[in-house]
């Protein structure tokens, strides 16, 4: 399985003019946030693949002006991932993608630190996590795992994240992956000024990626079955 994740910036391989070489055989396509919306439908156009997304903690007010234009097509801010508009919207849910059969959830905005759009205290966070709950209960039940990727914009906390409170990152996404274990948690937010630097960091039984840019995950295990002990928590 081979998805192509982006975010924060178009100055990367996947905006190249080689993408459809580069990324051939991508299957899915995720977007963490903070892009410009037409990036979004340049590489569903380009690589033929569906685009999943969430919102950054800058891009929100850009995403509805957009959408304000299509007004006559689309219902501002009230599409769900049945309906394409510069890809589907992940941010507050939980999905299952019919071509690849992965469990996608997706968390967007930043910690709360100047009251803009698309931040979150640590609180209306774990508020936006309880009501995933029933639909991660029921991916467990029906196809035997909680969930494949979450999709954030934020990392989670003491994981690449800053010092200054618009980049620290969440306290509850270590607890949802303790509890759920999604394999992958990918995330934006945090700038990489050497892109060459550690990306991946492994947390219980989930890898967490900064997908500044773009990063390709190339897993031909994902979304097997979970067969894990459940610890009941």
């Amino acid at each position: 399985m081979k998805i192509l994740c982006v975010s924060d910036t178009t100055e990367s391989l996947a905006f190249s003019s080689q993408v459809k070489e580069i990324f051939n055989g991508t299957d899915l396509i995720l977007s963490c946030g903070d892009m410009p919306v037409q990036s979004h439908d340049y590489l569903s156009t380009m690589l033929k693949r569906d685009v999943y997304y969430v919102y950054g903690n800058h891009n929100l007010t850009t995403f509805r002006q957009d959408m304000d234009k299509d007004v006559k097509n689309y219902r501002k801010l009230e599409n769900d991932y049945n309906k394409a508009f510069y890809g589907f919207l992940l941010d507050g849910k939980c999905i299952r993608d019919k071509r690849t059969g992965l469990l996608i959830a997706g968390l967007g905005g930043s910690m709360r630190y100047n009251e803009g759009e698309s931040q979150y205290t640590e609180a209306q966070m774990r508020r936006r996590i309880r009501r995933l709950i029933p639909y991660l209960l029921w991916n467990k039940r029906r196809y035997g795992r909680y969930l494949d990727i979450l999709v954030t914009h934020a990392p989670p906390l003491g994981i690449g994240d800053g010092e200054d409170l618009c980049h620290k990152g969440f306290e509850c996404f270590l607890s949802f992956m303790e509890r759920y274990r999604p394999k992958y948690l990918v995330h934006g937010h945090i700038h990489l000024d050497d892109r060459n630097a550690q990306r991946v960091t492994q947390y219980k039984g989930t890898k967490v990626v900064n997908i500044f840019g773009c990063y390709q995950i190339d897993d031909e295990n994902l979304g097997c079955m979970d067969t894990g002990e459940d610890n009941g928590r």
